[in-house]
C-alpha cells in the first residue's frame, strides 16, 4: 500500500521544477543591468550597488499587486500581458521620488501549479522588467490547493530603486503657478477592476468575447487586458533634464487621491479635464453603469496615468521630452493657493 504524496494533496514538485526551467531564461533576459550578481536558483538574490553607480544613495521600494485583473485574465485564459502591470505599478510608483528601478522580485501562487501558465505569467514580467530596465533577481512560485481552485492566481511584486540623497524628489517645492502636466494612460491599467468588471458583466451582462463597443474592433477582454504603460524610462529622462517639483502615479484614487499625496497643504491642484481624450472604455463603464462622474474620476485614471508637476517655465520642454519618449503629453492644470485639494472642472 502507498503512502500519501504530495502530488497527492496538491502540490507537484515536479511540476514546479518544470516551471522553474521554463522561466531561467526569461529571466535571465532581464540581466544586462549592471549590478546584477548570479542568476536565480539560489536562497537570495544580489544585487552590487556601486556597479549599477549608486555607491552612496537612498534606497526606495515599492510592492504592489493585479487586483483583481486577475480574474479577467482568468476567464479570458490569457496570461502574458498581467505581469507587465505588476512591473508597472511598482516601478511607477517608485520614480515619484526620482528613483531608478534596480531590480524585481514576484510571488506568484496558484491553486494548481501549471507550467505553462506559471511560464507566461513571469513571461510578462520579464518583459516589464526589460521596459523598465532592471533586473528580475528572483521571486517564488506557490502551491495552495484547498485555497485557491485550479487555474486561480495571484500575482505581487517587490521592486527597489536608487536616488541621490540630492535628488530626492518630495513635492516639497510645489507651488502657486507651477504647471500639471498629464502622460497619456490608454487603459485602466490595473486599477478599478472591481467596478468594471461589476458594470460590464453583471450589470451589462456582456461577455469577454463581445465587441467592447458598437462598432468596437477589439473585444472585452482585449481592451481590459490591454497591459499598463510604464512610464518610469521616460519620467527619467525628464528628471534628467527638467527640473521637476513632483511626480504622481494616477492609480486607485485617482487624480482626487494621488495627486494631494505630492503637494503640501497650502496649495491645490486645479485641473481642466477637458484638456485631454478619455478613451472610450471609460465613457462605456460610465454610461452602462449609470456611474456619477464624480465616482469615475476617484476610480478610475480616466486616461492620465502619471503627473509631473513643473515651473511654468519648464513644461514645454516637459511636454517636448515625454513626446520623445513616445508618450502623448499635455498641460492638464495648474497649482494654486489651497488648501491640499484637487478642483476637477470641465
Amino acid at each position: 500500500m502507498s503512502g500519501a504524496t504530495y502530488r497527492a494533496a496538491g502540490v507537484d514538485i515536479d511540476a514546479g521544477e518544470d516551471a522553474v526551467e521554463r522561466i531561467k531564461p526569461l529571466v535571465a533576459s532581464t540581466h544586462d543591468r549592471p549590478g546584477v550578481v548570479g542568476g536565480i536558483g539560489g536562497f537570495g538574490g544580489f544585487f552590487d550597488l556601486a556597479a549599477a553607480g549608486h555607491p552612496d544613495s537612498l534606497l526606495v521600494s515599492s510592492t504592489d499587486g493585479v487586483g483583481t485583473k486577475a480574474l479577467v485574465a482568468t476567464a479570458a485564459g490569457r496570461f502574458d500581458t498581467i505581469g507587465i502591470d505588476l512591473v508597472a505599478m511598482c516601478v511607477d510608483d517608485i520614480v515619484c521620488q526620482g528613483a531608478a528601478p534596480l531590480f524585481f522580485l514576484d510571488y506568484v501562487s496558484v491553486g494548481q501549479l501549471d507550467a505553462e501558465q506559471m511560464e507566461a505569467l513571469v513571461g510578462g514580467v520579464s518583459a516589464g522588467c526589460r521596459q523598465a530596465h532592471c533586473a528580475l533577481v528572483g521571486g517564488e512560485m506557490a502551491e495552495h490547493p484547498g485555497v485557491m481552485a485550479p487555474g486561480e492566481f495571484d500575482l505581487v511584486g517587490f521592486t527597489v530603486g536608487a536616488v541621490p540623497r540630492e535628488a530626492v524628489i518630495d513635492g516639497n517645492r510645489v507651488g502657486p503657478g507651477d504647471v500639471v502636466i498629464g502622460i497619456a494612460s490608454p487603459n485602466l491599467r490595473s486599477n478599478g477592476f472591481s467596478l468594471a468588471r461589476r458594470v460590464l458583466f453583471d450589470i451589462a451582462g456582456l461577455g469577454l468575447d463581445d465587441p467592447a463597443w458598437d462598432g468596437a474592433d477589439e473585444t472585452v477582454a482585449e481592451v481590459l487586458l490591454d497591459p499598463s504603460v510604464i512610464y518610469t524610462p521616460a519620467v527619467l529622462d525628464v528628471i534628467a533634464e527638467v527640473d521637476v517639483h513632483a511626480v504622481a502615479h494616477i492609480t486607485g484614487g485617482g487624480l482626487p487621491g494621488n495627486l494631494p499625496r505630492v503637494m503640501p497643504a497650502t496649495v491645490d491642484a486645479r485641473i481642466d479635464t477637458g484638456r485631454w481624450t478619455r478613451p472610450r472604455i471609460f465613457d462605456e463603464i460610465q454610461r452602462l453603469g449609470e456611474v456619477e462622474t464624480a465616482e469615475m474620476y476617484r476610480v478610475f485614471n480616466m486616461g492620465v496615468g502619471m503627473v509631473l508637476v513643473v515651473g511654468a517655465e519648464s513644461a514645454a520642454s516637459t511636454v517636448a521630452s515625454l513626446t520623445k519618449s513616445g508618450h502623448e503629453a499635455f498641460e492638464i492644470g495648474e497649482i494654486v493657493s489651497g488648501t491640499g485639494q484637487v478642483d476637477l472642472a470641465p
